[in-house]
């Protein structure tokens, strides 16, 4: 399933994502050498229908191609088979952001294969470790860390000054190499807006061109730093719609994407509910605890919050919603105690 390569395939620069497969014939580990040794790792498409990375990427290399990079890169391309059909990944398959180091997912193709990449970046100086994603709802641009150290807070505030710390969904690529270097994940807005594109761009061409990443402490006033604190999932019965025409259990508000990264109160609605529904979403904590009772009561026909607190990822696509999540649950950290 991976091709490693030690030059960039040629027409790689014009592909899509729906022609990289034919390109390179599966998953594709691709080393280029630069005037720094140290490396950069840089891994796209581990989601096929998110393909920000793939463009930035693209116009990273067009920036270089008649000169050497200035800093050693390898790029993983992940998921070709799902970008191959448009899809975050194909029915049969596992997520292969959560095929890494410490996934709990069966044994596997994707798992074995996620393994043999970083045992081959183990090998190498790495220098950091970025993973570029997009997202359905609206969310700001914002990176992702699993480990509170400075050098992490100083690659994250990089890229935006919202910042989420989270231990939870495991095997992911970002936790994985954050035992190798400083890692992290990038939300880059919905596919298709050109400034998360050339956002994602900046960023990697600055790694390209940085000494260093610095050790001293990040100021608190340039860093939202928030702690991921439950994962929600819908719960597999449950009939829910955006649409208050259909006859579903669970009627959520079609607004509900606006709440991401908002401070909610307690009592906030999410939806509306059929008399009959009891527990409609499923809250689990960062030991896998299934906590729902402490963030989401009914009360009166409605869903609400029972906490204040802040949600992410929420989104309208319901595929999504089945495949992944419904959102995830986040509390304001105080920096000044993590510094």
């Amino acid at each position: 399933m991976l091709k490693e390569w030690h030059h960039l395939p040629k027409g790689f620069e014009q592909s899509s994502a729906k022609t990289l497969l034919g390109l390179l014939g599966g998953s594709a580990l691709i080393h280029l050498e630069g005037e720094k040794p140290e490396r950069l790792f840089v891994s796209i498409l581990l989601h096929g229908n998110e393909d920000s990375g793939l463009l930035a990427m693209q116009y990273l290399l067009q920036k270089y191609r008649s000169k050497k990079l200035p800093r050693a890169l390898t790029l993983f391309v992940g998921n070709v088979l799902a970008a191959h059909k448009g899809l975050r990944r194909l029915p049969d398959q596992p997520d292969y952001n959560r095929c890494w180091l410490g996934s709990e997912e069966p044994e596997c193709e994707e798992t074995r294969m996620m393994q043999k990449v970083y045992e081959r970046m183990e090998e190498e100086r790495l220098f950091a470790s970025v993973d570029l994603h997009n997202n359905t709802g609206l969310n700001p641009h914002y990176a992702c860390i699993n480990v509170l150290e400075q050098p992490f807070f100083q690659l994250a505030t990089l890229f935006s000054r919202t910042v989420v710390y989270f231990t939870r969904p495991r095997g992911v690529q970002s936790q994985a190499f954050s035992q190798l270097c400083p890692a992290v994940t990038l939300e880059c807005g919905r596919v298709g807006q050109q400034h998360g594109i050339q956002h994602a761009f900046e960023f990697l061409d600055a790694c390209l061109h940085m000494d260093h990443i610095a050790q001293h402490d990040v100021a608190a006033h340039d860093m939202d730093l928030f702690h991921t604190v439950a994962q929600v999932k819908m719960a597999p019965q449950v009939a829910f719609s955006f649409s208050a025409a259909d006859t579903a259990e669970l009627h959520l508000s079609p607004q509900l994407d606006h709440l991401n990264f908002q401070e909610l109160p307690a009592g906030s609605v999410f939806g509306q509910v059929s008399t009959e529904l009891k527990q409609p979403l499923l809250a689990y904590d960062e030991k896998g605890n299934e906590i729902s009772a402490r963030y989401f009561k009914i009360e009166n026909g409605q869903l609400k919050l029972k906490r204040a607190v802040m949600p992410s990822m929420l989104t309208l696509n319901e595929k999504v919603i089945r495949q992944d999540c419904f959102c995830y649950l986040m509390e304001r950290l105080d920096y000044s105690t993590k510094g």
